[in-house]
């Protein structure tokens, strides 16, 4: 039997693309090739956007995608499976094409995040995994963007290791917390592995192993100095944590001559306390002290603290971000979009429901964001056959369809491609952005949002439209289904 450490990832999917994979392999289906693509459909916490992340795992993925010997045993032991076809799965590789969004963009409904190009029994076969890294990854980037904007400007960290959903959702999770804007993690092996700054300094216990906790704060200071972050509320804030921590402060830190130092709050009421422990501490000469506040901290708490004047320079940020558990689940989909015929030519496919939010999107898609020249903001998302090309020197027309009355009419725009090329023919042709890079990128994009679309209550609808060419290709398909 595996261990956890072995795991080979590729058959990290659902049983059923295996038997769909062995379908195609003995029908006239097996080189088919096909179009699937990744979107999703409601944005979580009835936000305005989502932060697209997870593509660096995916593009991990696919390079690795193989079946061990090990693997080829347990599936031959099903007794599912022919000779021939786990041969096939021995030399297994990806060949196709990956056309994606970049982390950290602003992403929105209906709109394909990622597509895949490849024969039928690939682009099946790697349907789960590219879901789970989407959305997981996507789901605390857009949590961790939130709680940021929240903030105002103030630092957010991720403290959530140890309530994650498993050991990936704290590795991977701190990763995507990150990218939406927190500026480090307390999970130490997410900075080994991606690079994602850990830090900390004290929990409760240090101050309980001492018999004094004074003499706690002190010994504290002599050791670290220069990151001296003291837990004030172990046993009451105001009348000892903070004069306490005040005095070992001036009684170490003040004669090596520093003045940057921190304290630290996990309980009680965080606007009081820290309107009181401000006060207390500039009223002592230590004007640089920073406050810090945790304790299930969210975005709506945040805001409602600061609206109360709260002054906390820093929030450690827990179980309610690196679990969304406002809405812990994304609700990405992976859907056929077309195949290609014995010739090359390109056959749009849908799904159709009585759902009308289930309908899908058909063809091979291109999708654009259209930038106003003056502002720079981002005024819509517009959904063409991939062929289509927007001259952004004629006027464009647009009409929100989620409320098909409402129309716009764009004048002065600038039209950029979402999606680029990741692989092409089985390689990769992306040139991989650092994490820091990613967070940045994420940062100036959500910057290109009009405030109204990211405020929290009542966000405005965002214009995600289709080209009038794909509209009637949606049309006659679902005609042609009646």
């Amino acid at each position: 039997m595996k261990t956890e450490e072995k795991l080979n990832m590729t058959m990290l999917c659902d049983f059923y693309e295996l038997t769909m994979g062995y379908g195609y392999w003995n029908s006239a289906y097996k080189d088919r090739i096909t179009y699937f693509d990744v979107f999703f459909r409601d944005v979580p916490d009835k936000g305005g956007f989502a932060i697209c992340a997870g593509l660096d795992q995916i593009i991990d993925y696919i390079q690795d995608m193989h079946f061990d010997e090990e693997d080829i045993a347990f599936l031959r032991s099903k007794k599912l499976f022919s000779e021939d076809f786990l041969e096939y799965l021995r030399n297994f590789r990806f060949t196709g094409d990956i056309y994606a969004i970049p982390e950290g963009t602003p992403i929105f409904p209906r709109e394909p995040v990622l597509t895949v190009r490849a024969p039928a029994i690939e682009a099946q076969l790697m349907e789960t995994f590219l879901l789970l890294a989407i959305n997981h990854q996507s789901l605390i980037a857009t949590k961790s963007n939130r709680i940021v904007r929240a903030a105002d400007r103030r630092t957010v960290l991720e403290f959530g290791s140890r309530r994650a959903q498993g050991v990936d959702g704290a590795i991977v999770g701190a990763r995507a917390a990150y990218i939406g804007g927190c500026k480090g993690t307390a999970c130490t092996i997410s900075d080994e592995l991606y690079g994602v700054p850990a830090g900390g300094t004290m929990a409760h216990a240090w101050v309980q192993m001492f018999d004094d906790e004074l003499e706690a704060f002190k010994t504290y200071c002599r050791i670290y100095p220069h990151n001296a972050t003291l837990l004030v509320d172990t046993y009451n804030t105001l009348q000892s944590g903070v004069p306490n921590a005040i005095r070992a402060f001036n009684e170490v830190l003040r004669p090596m001559g520093i003045t940057k130092c921190g304290i630290r709050l996990d309980s009680g009421d965080m606007a009081y306390l820290t309107r009181k422990a401000r006060k207390m501490l500039d009223d002592a000469g230590w004007t640089e002290c920073q406050i810090s506040a945790s304790n299930s901290l969210d975005e709506h708490i945040i805001q409602d603290l600061l609206r109360q004047g709260a002054c906390i320079d820093m929030f450690g940020v827990g179980e309610r971000l690196i679990t969304a558990r406002s809405e812990p689940v994304f609700g990405g989909v992976y859907k056929l979009a077309a195949v290609e015929d014995e010739n090359g030519t390109i056959i749009p496919k849908i799904k159709i429901s009585e759902n009308v939010d289930k309908i899908t999107n058909p063809h091979f898609k291109k999708t654009y964001r259209l930038y106003d020249r003056e502002t720079g903001k981002a005024e819509a998302d517009y959904i063409a056959v991939y062929d289509e090309v927007v001259d952004d020197t004629k006027p464009l027309e647009l009409f929100d369809p989620r409320a098909t009355w409402k129309r716009k009419t764009l004048t002065n725009f600038t039209a950029r491609p979402l999606q680029v090329p990741i692989f092409r023919n089985g390689e990769l042709v992306y040139q991989r952005p650092t994490l820091q890079e990613i967070q940045a990128y994420c940062a100036r994009e959500v910057d290109t949002l009009w405030d109204e679309v990211k405020r929290f209550d009542n966000p405005h609808n965002y214009y995600v439209d289709l080209s009038q060419k794909l509209w009637d290709i949606k049309q006659e398909l679902l005609r042609k289904k009646k």
